[in-house]
């Protein structure tokens, strides 16, 4: 269900859980799309805050009394105010103050729920708590003898300046020193690290454990080898460049995240209009009276730039009426799905111009009643689609819908990992992306695994000296991502990879 923006003042607090975004509810979601004033904590991560675009952002400083003052000093002027928790906003002492100042008020306030970090931590470390735990910040003193008395197993937060006294007070006070313990630093996050060690040796060394940590002891820790499945992705821990425009990155970037990958988004080409906008509004003219019989849709830019066209004119789907569809690509055509328009053809085989050639049909001059195809797409395509169009009879009116603009080069700490081998692995959509980003960054090293889309980009890629690793059977992004996935796991289940590599544990 939809919910309008609160216009009138108001206060929420909403908890940001453990820090993966993802985790957020619905609820907090919607009101941080509202939010006209975030007043946060320091350690919210920055995918959380940007889920607030139009809002000032203020950090949380001060006694509880006075964080509250102004949020209900705002709140009374107006506005939609988020007071953005880590964590269960009511699970934090100085936050419950907060909200008991707020309550003394006549300022209207709710109360957002988190996921709490110290149950969703543990999750994402494989370690199941299972009905009963016991929680405690040794960061803020705890009494030993009670803690190390409770059933079931402990979770604590604490730093790593901790850890030793921790490991020696359970001990003195009952716990035996081989009980298990997992040490998760990031946690949710894309760099999340844990260890497993035992009370014992947890004076000992921690490597690149730094920030907040979770330290879950007992011996439900020994399950993790079953059900870590955080840390356990394909690509997790790898670093992968994503050279896209800063519109298309989006959907690989989301994939990668799913397999564990940490993406670094590159954008090597802007997508702009023609330099001349007459043969796309004759083309648009020439479809509403009926001059094509197809229009065949090459990529989704194509797609995007004739929808903007249609848009400037006034005109939807009913355009494309008594028209055929074909698309050379599954992405390209969920694109034109998504206009209310289902193809009449695409690939059956290979998803390219010569998969489509195979399949397209001849003209007929008895069946056909038109003789023209419409073929809008970029500045710098190649003549193979048009070419084969014309062997089979048709008429090809070849229309520029949009150009593409190499990108500015990336800054160069990003110049130094492409050449040095700091990205794992780098996907390329098109034969565009290999040029321009050799072009503006230099050749990825190496080391890195080259993943290509489909056989043209595969064979720029070789033209301009790159060893390719991984092709997908169908050309989408989707099964690219998935395909580097499997290639991935496979060579680390041959001993061809180390474990995924661990980046540095900071939380953003």
């Amino acid at each position: 269900m939809s919910r309008v923006c609160k216009t009138a003042g108001q206060i929420a607090f909403v908890g940001a859980g453990p820090g993966d975004a993802g985790m957020l509810t619905v609820r907090a979601q919607h009101l941080l799309n509202c939010a006209e004033l975030l007043v946060t904590d320091l350690d919210v991560p920055p995918d959380v805050l940007a889920l607030a675009p139009g809002a000032e952002v203020r950090p949380a400083v001060g006694e509880p009394g006075e964080v509250a003052k102004d949020l209900v000093a705002e709140a009374n002027g107006g506005r939609v105010v988020v007071r953005l928790v880590s964590g269960d906003p009511l699970t934090a002492d100085a936050v419950v103050a907060e909200a008991l100042a707020v309550a003394r008020t006549s300022t209207p306030f709710e109360v957002v729920p988190g996921v709490p970090t110290g149950t969703a931590v543990p999750a994402f470390a494989g370690v199941p708590l299972g009905s009963g735990h016991t929680e405690a910040d040794v960061r803020a003193g705890v009494d030993w003898t009670s803690l190390a008395a409770v059933p079931g197993p402990l979770v604590l937060h604490a730093t790593a300046s901790h850890l030793a006294e921790t490991a020696a007070a359970l001990i003195e006070h009952g716990l035996a020193p081989n009980t298990p313990v997992a040490v998760t630093a990031a946690g949710t996050m894309p760099t999340q690290h844990t260890m497993e060690t035992t009370l014992a040796s947890l004076n000992g060394d921690i490597g690149e454990l730094i920030g907040p940590l979770v330290v879950t002891v007992g011996s439900v820790v020994g399950q993790r080898t079953k059900l870590s499945w955080w840390e356990s992705r394909a690509l997790y821990g790898w670093k992968v460049l994503v050279p896209r425009t800063k519109e298309q990155a989006g959907a690989m970037s989301d994939r990668l995240a799913v397999h564990g990958a940490v993406p670094v988004e590159v954008p090597t080409i802007s997508v702009e209009p023609p330099r001349s906008p007459a043969q796309m509004e004759r083309a648009v003219k020439g479809l509403v009276d009926g001059r094509y019989q197809w229009v065949v849709f090459t990529s989704t830019n194509a797609v995007r730039a004739v929808w903007d066209k249609f848009a400037e004119f006034g005109l939807d789907a009913r355009a494309f009426a008594g028209v055929k569809i074909a698309c050379v690509g599954e992405a390209t055509a969920e694109r034109v799905r998504a206009m209310g328009i289902v193809p009449e053809l695409l690939p059956s085989g290979e998803q390219s111009s010569d998969g489509l050639l195979a399949d397209f049909p001849p003209f007929d001059d008895i069946l056909d009643p038109v003789d023209r195809v419409l073929l809008p797409r970029a500045d710098i395509a190649t003549e193979t689609l048009a070419a084969g169009l014309r062997e089979r009879g048709w008429e090809i009116d070849d229309v520029t819908a949009y150009r593409t603009v190499r990108a500015a080069p990336p800054p160069a700490e990003t110049r130094e990992m492409i050449k040095t081998g700091g990205f794992d692995a780098v996907c390329f959509t098109s034969s565009s992306t290999v040029r321009n980003l050799v072009g503006i960054a230099g050749k990825p090293h190496t080391r890195t695994i080259v993943a290509c889309i489909g056989p043209a980009t595969a064979e720029t890629a070789i033209e301009f000296g790159l060893r390719v690793d991984v092709q997908p059977e169908v050309a989408q992004v989707g099964a690219l991502v998935d395909a580097l996935a499997e290639h991935a796991a496979q060579l680390r289940a041959a001993g061809a990879l180390p474990p995924p590599r661990k980046a540095k544990n900071r939380r953003r």
